[in-house]
């Protein structure tokens, strides 16, 4: 039987280990688990399916964000967003179809053209937020 001085031992030496391999969010994932009182409710392979999964999803969160950084985007905005209520023209069935990121897949360009204020800076810029999102 592990005594709680032991147990803090190894799970600090784990928690170490998984730092120095860059895996952060394991080491969350990991901390959680060991902070909640149901720890034991977990098989080996659920467990570690818990924690491949959070150190995913952490990777992809932090793509994304760098992604976000570096467009320096003018708008937080997206494209579920627009406002297509607005008398504006906006083609809803094209922003569907611009949303897909296909025209950048086939290194294409986008122009938007139209009068000031209609919003051509916030449409672009959930263009590109959908972007970073697809990679």
């Amino acid at each position: 039987m592990l005594t709680t001085a032991t147990l803090n031992k190894v799970t600090t030496a784990t928690s170490d280990k998984l730092k120095a391999l860059k895996l952060y969010g394991m080491v969350k994932a990991f901390d959680e688990h060991i902070k909640s009182s149901d720890n034991n409710s977990l098989t080996f392979e659920e467990g570690l399916e818990f924690l491949v999964d959070r150190e995913i999803r952490e990777r992809d969160s932090r793509r994304l964000m760098f992604r976000l950084k570096q467009a320096k985007l003018r708008h937080q905005a997206r494209l579920e967003d627009i406002d297509y209520n607005h008398p504006r023209d906006l083609d809803k069935s094209l922003i569907k179809s611009l949303s897909t990121c296909q025209w950048i897949k086939d290194h294409l360009n986008l122009l938007v053209i139209g009068p000031c204020g209609v919003g051509k800076s916030f449409i672009v810029c959930a263009l590109a937020h959908k972007a970073c999102i697809e990679g």
